[in-house]
């Protein structure tokens, strides 16, 4: 299948969304008692886009665009590293501000990239295989259950490599981070399924990966 214009706008959609979590993701919250990283509010999209990329399009199509997202992210990361190098200048007062906000650590840059690599090809892979052996019924299980390990994995690594050790690290960031992310996930059900159906339609037809290689690594 040849890239439409719907999977190039879904690609870029996913690659935005993951940027923009890991933009904001610096931040930590508090709602009442529950301490997270801002990025609850967008992350999750990146899934959503991510299940709509393998139940229409395949794992094939969803390993590249994976990919293109980590690619995307790799050089935005060093593209603000290079930024922050560059003299201020003398009448600028925000370096401290662009280095607390944009000056990604070797260790949050490491966190991120291992729990977006773990968590969306295990998410696309789950989806995948799922929809295989329930010959393409039941999406809300697909969506949820890969979900559910998908994000676990993702939300696991980043807090615990990027914030053990600091005074925001909690177990209970993982939990809440992962439970937020869930029920995003459920509650945008609806608007997955909508989605889905009519790009089945406008794309005349669906993908089943049953003779798929699902190494991430492998392009052919």
């Amino acid at each position: 299948m040849s890239a439409s214009n719907r999977l190039v706008a879904i690609a870029a959609l996913f690659v935005t969304c993951l940027i923009a979590a890991n933009t904001i993701g610096v931040k930590v919250i508090a709602l009442g008692e529950v301490i997270i990283p801002a990025a609850i509010i967008v992350f999750p999209l990146s899934y959503i886009f991510g299940d709509i990329l393998t139940e229409v399009y395949g794992y094939r199509w969803a390993r590249r665009i994976i990919w293109l997202g980590f690619i995307s992210n790799f050089i935005f990361v060093l593209l603000v590293y290079l930024g922050q190098l560059l003299p201020p200048a003398p009448s600028w007062g925000g370096q401290q501000a662009y280095e607390t906000i944009l000056g990604y650590t070797p260790r949050l840059v490491a966190a991120s990239f291992c729990g977006y690599l773990a968590g969306e090809f295990s998410n696309s892979l789950i989806m995948a295989r799922l929809k295989v052996k329930t010959q393409g019924r039941f999406l809300w299980v697909r969506t949820i259950s890969s979900t559910i390990i998908g994000q676990g994995l993702d939300t696991a690594l980043f807090i615990t490599i990027g914030f053990i050790g600091t005074s925001s690290f909690s177990p209970l960031m993982i939990l809440y981070h992962w439970l937020a992310k869930v029920v995003i996930e459920v509650v945008a059900t609806p608007l997955t399924y909508l989605a889905v159906g009519n790009l089945k339609k406008l794309e005349k037809g669906e993908v089943f990966d049953a003779g798929t290689n699902f190494n991430p690594f492998s392009f052919s």
